[in-house]
Order: structure tokens, then sequence, then C-alpha cells
């Protein structure tokens, strides 16, 4: 077996695979979005709630925050992602334009570059 066909078979998506793909982003992006109502509800509740100590309180306040911002940030990445695969555009690396393997997109389907260009990011952050 050559290289290109090892690299073919470890990038190329199927029909299924870009069905469970799409499936899996779609259930992240409700996930998501009942995690931030959720969020939003336990805030309110809070805010009523005048038998909470303070410092408890703030605490609470800041993971909600915390949660709230992170929920916020996934579920744009996934609905990115389903933006790029309406337009035909998913699976390829952002920075190179070369394919992302299918086997990261398998783990991370929202994922915006390949393995490579992600560690050179991360490793200049």
């Amino acid at each position: 077996m050559n290289h290109q066909t090892i690299d073919d078979r470890n990038t190329a998506l199927t029909i299924e695979d870009f069905a469970a793909l799409r499936e899996n982003l779609h259930e992240q992006r409700l996930f998501r979005r009942e995690q931030l109502q959720q969020l939003s509800a336990e805030a309110n509740a809070v805010a009523d709630a005048d038998a909470v100590p303070e410092r408890q309180g703030a605490a609470h306040i800041e993971v909600r925050v915390r949660l709230a911002a992170s929920a916020r940030m996934v579920l744009t990445d996934v609905e990115a992602a389903l933006d790029r695969m309406d337009q035909g555009r998913y699976g390829a690396c952002h920075l190179c334009r070369g394919p992302i393997a299918r086997e990261r997109l398998m783990i991370v389907p929202q994922a915006r570059y390949c393995a490579r260009c992600q560690q050179v990011r991360e490793a200049y952050r």
C-alpha cells in the first residue's frame, strides 16, 4: 500500500461519516443552547434568592459565567462547522488549506485546523 492511499483513507470522509458528523454537530448545538438556557435560568433564580451568602453567591456566579462563556465559544465553533458543511468547505484546515484528518474530525467535529496547524497555534499562545 503506498503512502497516498494511506493518506486518502485517513483524511477522506465518506457520506456516512459526513452524515454522522452533521448529526453530532446538531446534537452539540442543541446541548449547548440548552446549557446556556439553564445557566441563565439559574442566574435569575440566584439573583431572586436573598438566602445565598454573598461569598458563596459570588463563587457560584463566577462558575456560571465561566461555564456560559465556554458554552458560547463551543456553540460558535459548532455553528461555524455546520456553516462550513453547508458551504462545502468542511474538513479543510483554515491555515494550510489541507484536509483535516478523518480521525481528528470524528473526535472534534468542529475542528478548524489540522493537527499540525493546531499545534503551531497553541505553541504561539
